[in-house]
Parts: structure tokens; sequence; C-alpha cells
């Protein structure tokens, strides 16, 4: 089963790149895309420009452009996530922009898991020239923090 978990995963991390080439007619991107993830029903815009809304979790990355992996100065990175009584709340939103050599850092609570919903953190991502990314970072039990490198398609 691992095997196949395996080529699943790699086929929906290719799909994106596959797509994109095949339908702009251009070469392949040289970094793979972030896989879009669901928007859900707690996105509320103009959350506050803060990079903490709680401790014990550190997210951090680079925006990067797929066309050639370079970083992305100044991208706008709206994060939001349950607190830690399960609940969405206006203390659990932030914005915050990408420095000038596209790197991001973010600090929360290690957000709780709620009905079948594994914990996780909505990001939604937006820069001049691309496409916005609205994903997910899921966070893994034991955890006190990860990397996640954002990849942005060109704007169509």
């Amino acid at each position: 089963m691992n095997g196949m978990f395996s080529i699943l995963l790699a086929v929906a991390l290719l799909l994106p790149v596959m797509t994109y080439a095949a339908a702009s007619g251009d070469a392949p991107l040289k970094c793979a895309p972030t896989p879009a993830d669901s928007l859900g029903p707690f996105y509320v815009p103009d959350a506050p420009v803060r990079a903490k809304v709680g401790e014990g979790y550190v997210l951090s990355g680079t925006v990067r452009s797929a066309v050639d992996c370079g970083a992305i100065n100044g991208a706008k990175i709206e994060f939001w996530l349950a607190g830690p009584s399960g609940s969405y709340d206006e203390d659990h939103r932030a914005t915050l922009f990408a420095d000038g050599s596209g790197n991001y850092r973010f600090e929360s609570n290690f957000t709780p898991g709620y009905g079948s919903r594994p914990p996780h953190i909505h990001l939604r991502v937006s820069a001049a020239g691309f496409s916005t990314l609205v994903t997910q970072h899921y966070l893994e039990a034991g955890t006190s923090g990860a990397r996640f490198d954002l990849v942005l398609l060109p704007a169509r």
C-alpha cells in the first residue's frame, strides 16, 4: 500500500507542472508548484499584519517562482487557523510579507484538529505577476515547526 501511495503522491505533485506546460506551450517549470488546497469557510480578508498569533509552532519557508525557482520578495501571505480551543477567531489570523529574499517566518500555537480534519494552517499567497495560491500546511504531531516553501505559478 505504501508503494501505491508514493505513486499517487508523485502524480499529484507533478500534475500541476505537466498541466501548466501543456496548456501554455511553455517549457516545463523548474520548480514544482505548491499544490492548491481548500479555502475553507473561515477565510476573512484584511487580517492584521503580524508574524505571530501564538507560540509553540514556527512555520517558515521561501516564496518562489515555479518558472525558475527564484525568490519572490514582498509576496503577501495570509494565515488563518484554529486557536487552542479549536475555533477560528480574529486572534488567529495574520498577514505578513516575504522579505527581500522571499523568506517568511510565522509563529502560532500547534493548532488542534477538529471533526475529521487533521491539524492544519490555511495560507493564501499573492504576488504581482503570479496566480494567487490557496493551500494548507498540515502539522505533524510532536513537532514544533516546519519548513514550507510556497511555489507560485505565473499569472495567465
